[in-house]
């Protein structure tokens, strides 16, 4: 419920806004996930968030930025009136702390001033708001599609636009649309001022992917090049995009899970943590501690997982063909424990509301164990053979580099934050699922460049094992799921013992689970950087709205102001360094 009055135990935030700006600006606005909410006026908003950039202890970063079609919610509990709301999601690295601040726009005057000048990360999602939703924002440099073909007729997260392919007409493709599409990709330097040449010379662009190995996926950057130098560049994404948010407001919240899972799709399980937390919050669900160190164990599997790949992928892209075929066997033994768990590989989609599938097997420590004892020695050998190799070493030292600042106003989170010497890891600083109970370290480098970032991955590596190990010797009994009628399913024992179980069973599996009203988030300290879900339930069986935030989105849209001026092997290096993967980013 809105309310103007800050309350005493709220965060010091609330109370800074209300002494500056008062009451007939700052609205207060109650959420589950207790992060700060207030509304803001459209005329005041530059001034409020260039306050909150300001402070003696800053919100340094745009942590997100994004949209709700508020014209078909029915339980807003008070807010002020808003056919779509945009919400500014803000972090204090000094505080520990967020602040969310939400605007309420007319659905015949969608315009608001860009954040640019105050956070440089708006840019892209400045972009994604008005392609997703067709909010203009007055001053930014170039307001196009991003995840959107250019020629795309529509702006899908309205909810008058179709959710199912079924609801559209059949889809034709024939030589004059296909030429209109082609033509849609061509780049042109000068729309995104960019010079063709010198008085002396032309420039030369390139295209570097989509469909370039060291690209890493789906994703293209168009390089502005003197030489061999990179003058420019433009990263070019959406080719991957499948509309993971619109899916969300069509599925039932138990039925999303699987769609999580195909996020970072190298993130297994990860991806299902921030999700199921945030609808925990939603139906006010706490759930047993053998679930939360199951949960904590999984998590750290899929880390090892995907940091392996990484550090093969990483080595191969600056010259070294060995080390990634020796990692991929370590990932299959990994894999091997993970199927035996969860009965599946790469997505098991398995953690679910309240708790996870089915309890631990016969045997799972011994497995578990005997990838502790292997996997140590692996790690040091991959340090002694490729990290400490001259010809690597060579490649990444110095290359890239960028500092806390610069990270910081780009949205960097996770291991390319830490390279840069800032210590702030989501399992230390918030933890979650119990992380709280686990001795473990975080790594930490100074420099800042492509050679730490790969360090800082290696070294996190070692202390997922150390977490393993502690899940492993200290695993809780109990229930492997929450005894609450909103989980799903509930035990089978209870259905066949209590008709009013039974009952809800069965409405359940039908239409899904009913979560109350309201709004929650859940961070998660996820394999390549801060990972969350921002949900809005309207009392239904489905989301209302459903936020991704990913960490791989802004550290692509880092590239240019890392890379100008460097040598086209650099940008390989980096790209390599970066860790994203296109799933992660066009969502």
């Amino acid at each position: 419920m809105a309310d103007n009055t800050p309350l005493p135990s709220e965060p010091a935030v609330v109370s800074e806004l209300m002494t500056q700006f008062g009451s007939e600006v700052c609205t207060v606005q109650t959420t589950l996930d207790r992060v700060p909410t207030l509304w803001v006026s459209r005329e005041r908003l530059t001034e409020v968030l260039r306050f909150l950039r300001n402070l003696p202890k800053p919100y340094v970063m745009l942590y997100d930025l994004s949209a709700i079609d508020e014209r078909l919610r029915k339980h807003r509990q008070g807010q002020p009136a808003s056919d779509f709301t945009v919400f500014y999601h803000l972090l204090s690295i000094e505080r520990n702390s967020d602040v969310r601040i939400k605007v309420a726009l007319k659905a015949d005057d969608l315009n608001l001033p860009t954040s640019i000048p105050i956070w440089p990360n708006a840019n892209w999602y400045e972009r994604e708001v008005w392609d997703l939703f067709g909010i203009t924002f007055a001053g930014h440099p170039l307001l196009t599609r991003i995840l959107l073909p250019r020629n795309w007729t529509g702006h899908p997260l309205c909810k008058d636009y179709p959710a199912r392919a079924t609801e559209f007409d059949p889809f034709m493709l024939d030589a004059a649309k296909q030429d209109a599409e082609q033509e849609a990709l061509r780049f042109n330097p000068e729309e995104w001022g960019m010079k063709k040449g010198t008085e002396h010379e032309d420039y030369m662009f390139l295209n570097l992917g989509p469909n370039h190995p060291s690209a890493h996926g789906a994703f293209r950057i168009v390089l502005q090049l003197d030489g061999e130098e990179i003058v420019d560049c433009v990263p070019d994404i959406g080719y991957h995009h499948r509309g993971a948010e619109k899916m969300a407001e069509r599925q039932t919240w138990h039925s999303y899970i699987p769609y999580t899972d195909r996020i970072d799709y190298l993130g297994g399980v990860m991806n299902n943590m921030p999700y199921v937390l945030a609808v925990e919050k939603l139906a006010g669900i706490e759930v047993p501690d053998r679930v939360k160190t199951i949960r904590v164990m999984l998590s750290e599997f899929f880390r090892i997982t995907s940091h392996l790949l990484f550090l093969g992928t990483y080595i191969q892209d600056v010259g070294g063909m060995t080390p990634i075929f020796f990692m991929f066997t370590d990932r299959q033994k990994a894999y091997d424990v993970i199927e035996a768990i969860t009965g599946f590989r790469m997505h098991p989609a398995w953690f679910r509301i309240g708790g996870v599938a089915h309890d631990l097997p016969k045997g799972w420590d011994r497995l578990v164990r005997d990838f502790l004892d292997w996997m140590p020695k692996r790690l040091d050998e991959y340090e002694k053979a490729a990290m400490k190799n001259g010809i690597l070493r060579a490649r990444t030292i110095d290359v890239a580099q960028y500092n806390s600042k610069e990270a910081l106003e780009w949205g960097v989170t996770g291991p390319g934050l830490r390279a840069t010497g800032i210590d702030y890891d989501l399992r230390k600083a918030r933890p979650y699922s119990g992380y709280e109970n686990f001795d473990f370290e975080v790594p930490l480098a100074h420099n800042g460049d492509a050679y730490d970032r790969g360090m800082v991955r290696l070294e996190e590596m070692r202390q997922s094992l150390r977490i393993i190990r502690q899940c492993l010797e200290n695993m809780p009994a109990g229930p492997y799921k929450a005894d609450h009628p909103l989980t799903v399913p509930p035990p089978k024992e209870q259905t066949l013992q209590h008709i009013e179980t039974l009952i809800t069973h069965f409405l359940s599996v039908s239409w899904g689970p009913i979560m109350p009203a309201g709004e929650s988030s859940q961070m998660i300290e996820a394999t390549k950087g801060i990972n969350s879900y921002y949900l809005i339930s309207d009392k239904s069986t489905m989301s209302y709205r459903t936020r991704i935030r990913t960490p791989s989105y802004p550290h692509l849209q880092q590239i240019p102001s890392v890379i100008r001026g460097s040598m086209i092997p650099d940008l390989i290096a980096y790209l390599a360094s970066i860790d994203f993967v296109m799933a992660d980013v066009d969502r």
